[in-house]
């Protein structure tokens, strides 16, 4: 569990890449600038670690490009004590960042597998949400509603009717649909029934798996 001068040199070198990529939030690149996202990956991997591209983790997930992680953020626009919702904590990267933005992050993991491990890693290395949930990303939390913000971090197909109800009136909601190629879609909502939705380009995501059962 080492970060070391090169790891730093490294995450620099990225946060670099980032900004020329449009990336301008200076509390998201300073928290990809912390997180040592090479404990994220398996150690045979470390050289990979701090490339802009996606990477395969465990139970057929990825680890989402840090470019993805950071333009999602930055879409949410968190603020110091945000009441965030997660669908997908996969490796924890992206709620490390959410953490180190200061949002009390709440998440859901649907492979068990990686739930396991995640829930037990993240402590490890400083990192603490308010709840790690097993269970159905598209059902929500409702017992911990409303959300200042929603991140979802797999393709989903449509857009989850119980996430955009769970949004405090002023939040947002940021989710890439589609089936092979998603959209990158933010929901801001205005009103009870209100919704402003913006369309913000191409992504490939893993797919968000529903619950079947």
């Amino acid at each position: 569990m080492k970060d070391t001068f090169k790891h730093k040199g490294m995450r620099q070198q990225l946060v670099e890449i980032l900004k020329k990529k449009g990336i301008k939030d200076q509390n998201v690149l300073a928290a990809i600038n912390k997180i040592p996202r090479h404990l994220f990956m398996d150690s045979g991997f470390i050289d990979h670690a701090y490339q802009d591209k996606a990477f395969p983790i465990a139970a057929d997930q990825t680890i989402s490009q840090p470019y993805t992680v950071a333009f999602q953020s930055e879409l949410m626009q968190v603020k110091r004590g945000d009441k965030v919702l997660e669908i997908g904590t996969g490796s924890g990267y992206q709620t490390a960042v959410l953490l180190e933005l200061g949002a009390k992050v709440y998440s859901i993991e649907r492979q068990q597998e990686l739930f396991k491990k995640t829930s037990k890693f993240l402590p490890k290395i400083g990192y603490r949400a308010k709840k790690l949930i097993f269970g159905d990303g598209y059902k929500g939390l409702e017992e911990e509603a409303p959300f200042k913000s929603i991140i979802v971090t797999a393709g989903a197909p449509f857009v989850p009717n119980p996430l955009l109800s769970q949004l405090e009136i002023g939040g947002r909601l940021v989710i890439p649909v589609g089936e092979d190629i998603q959209i990158m879609t933010l929901f801001i909502r205005k009103g009870p029934k209100e919704f402003e939705k913006h369309e913000l380009g191409e992504f490939r995501f893993v797919p968000l798996l529903e619950d079947k059962n």
